[in-house]
């Protein structure tokens, strides 16, 4: 048995198109002249929603309001994201003999919604939102007192160069998705124990198989 720790947006939810949709009406909101692209999302040191306005160029007193903003935008859609392609069944299928939890910046109530609506509720233990306290390392060693029984391997599966970093400090395997909001070439300068191109790839690791590294 493993712990197995998600990042949600961009590993689990496809939400690139809406982070750059809500991200631009935030500022636009805002009155901030920027033009939101994933080259915005890419170069993100730290993935986090206050990070993303900083690289927009919003100002910093008024960081604290676009992000309750774009939480806000995320929460008034009317239908959750999509998941990424076979990733539903994967998560099924991991959570058979494993214990999944979820840290992700987004809010705690977006991610049940987004569980619910494709019928994942009973996979996930816990979901540590930015609603709760504390780093993504802090949040990583919390859901390991939480969830762990001690001995197993703990596995943090991220789309970002600061999931892999988190990871690390933490002292768990960081599993980079090539799928998400950062490349590969992000990714791979991170150094992550594995790199994965598609959700497949998962299983294989949490088997101890090999898993191929090559670019898409």
């Amino acid at each position: 048995m493993s712990l197995i720790l998600f990042d949600f947006d961009g590993v689990l939810a496809d939400t690139l198109n809406h982070l750059l949709q809500f991200g631009q009406e935030a500022c636009d909101e805002l009155g901030v002249k920027h033009t939101a692209t994933q080259d915005d999302l890419n170069s993100l040191e730290i993935m986090s929603f206050a990070t993303y306005g900083q690289q927009l160029e919003v100002p910093d007193h008024l960081i604290d309001e676009f992000v309750r903003r774009c939480l806000a935008k995320f929460g008034e859609e009317k239908s959750p994201p999509e998941i990424f392609a076979g990733l539903d069944e994967v998560i099924r299928k991991l959570s058979a003999s494993n214990t999944l939890g979820i840290i992700t910046g987004n809010s705690s109530e977006n991610v049940k919604v987004f569980l619910s609506a494709h019928k994942l509720d009973d996979c996930v233990r816990a979901i540590y939102g930015v609603d709760s306290p504390g780093s993504k390392v802090e949040k990583i060693s919390l859901a390991q007192n939480q969830l762990g029984v001690g001995g197993e391997t703990v596995f943090m599966v991220g789309d970002s160069a600061s999931d892999v970093r988190a990871a690390r400090e933490a002292g768990v395997k960081s599993v980079a998705v090539s799928w998400g909001h950062q490349s590969a070439e992000t990714l791979l300068r991170a150094k992550p124990d594995f790199l994965i191109h598609s959700p497949g790839e998962l299983c294989k690791i949490i088997k101890e198989e090999p898993c191929e590294t090559s670019s898409p």
